[in-house]
């Protein structure tokens, strides 16, 4: 099973402070040059970021596992060092027939290419009541989705695409202190969902909105999608070894924390 896990923002990373170059993903520019594209009765306006960082996501990646229970487990063990990080994990695959794709290529197994002189974006499209109903998209709907990705990978603009499922199946792990959490969906706030992403390659930002004004979106009334420009290259901190024995700190501390836990249930079960 796939699965996208998405670090949420922070003061952090709208900061343009970097994790260790340890933790897989996809990094985005703090939402500052950020386009919000909002599309209702037909006609398309836009606003440039900062956004609220609450509604932001910091990186991306898509992993391969048995079970979300997995997946949890292998964000868990990521590297500790960012107290308050969120990182939310969502099914992979949004319903109905549309395919996603990335560097593995298409359906068709065509083989996206990466053009180095040209910026990357993400074109986030923002979740809303419908998608977090995850109904099924008729076929028709999904085959001219497939088609025009199939075109855009040809055409050299296309580098990846997939939708999520929605949130009351997905999960939160939280880091904070000493402790790590997991919180269950569905979550509440659809403002600061993903509903699913497209990843192209163009000259330059205006480019890239003209793209995805020409996208044919399942959705026929109001839509509202984020364009994220790619940290290329990005100044990664190093993992020093103070940071390795404060991580392996506060996992301790963790430890002691859930046989705290454990014990004083215990008690309480035999006490009764």
């Amino acid at each position: 099973m796939q699965f996208m896990v998405m670090r949420r923002a922070n003061h952090n990373t709208e900061q343009g402070k970097l994790p260790p170059a340890l933790e897989p993903g996809i990094f985005l520019q703090p939402s500052m040059g950020a386009v919000r594209l909002s599309r209702k009765s037909g006609q398309w306006s836009q606003k440039i970021g900062p956004f609220p960082a609450r509604e932001l996501v910091a990186s991306l990646t898509l992993i391969e596992t048995e079970s979300m229970d997995d997946a949890v487990a292998q964000v868990s063990n990521w590297p500790m060092t960012d107290s308050g990080a969120i990182f939310e994990i969502r099914a992979a695959g949004g319903p109905g027939a549309c395919a996603g794709f990335d560097e593995r290529g298409t359906a068709a197994g065509t083989l996206p290419q990466r053009d180095v002189r040209l910026r990357r974006y993400v074109i986030f499209m923002r979740a809303d009541m419908l998608s977090e109903l995850d109904m099924e998209l008729p076929a028709a709907v999904t085959d001219v989705m497939n088609n025009y990705n199939e075109q855009g990978v040809q055409a050299g603009v296309l580098l990846a695409g997939e939708g999520l499922r929605a949130s009351f199946s997905g999960k939160r792990v939280k880091f904070a202190l000493s402790q790590l959490s997991v919180v269950d969906g569905p979550f509440t706030e659809v403002r600061e969902l993903i509903a699913g992403y497209w990843m192209v390659q163009a000259e330059n930002r205006e480019a890239a909105i003209a793209w995805a004004r020409q996208y044919p979106f399942p959705q026929q009334g109001e839509l509202e999608l984020e364009l994220r420009e790619v940290l290329e290259l990005p100044n990664y901190r190093t993992f020093t070894p103070e940071m390795r024995r404060e991580e392996q700190q506060i996992r301790a501390n963790m430890l002691e924390v859930e046989l705290s836990t454990a014990i004083s249930k215990a008690r309480a079960e035999r006490a009764r």
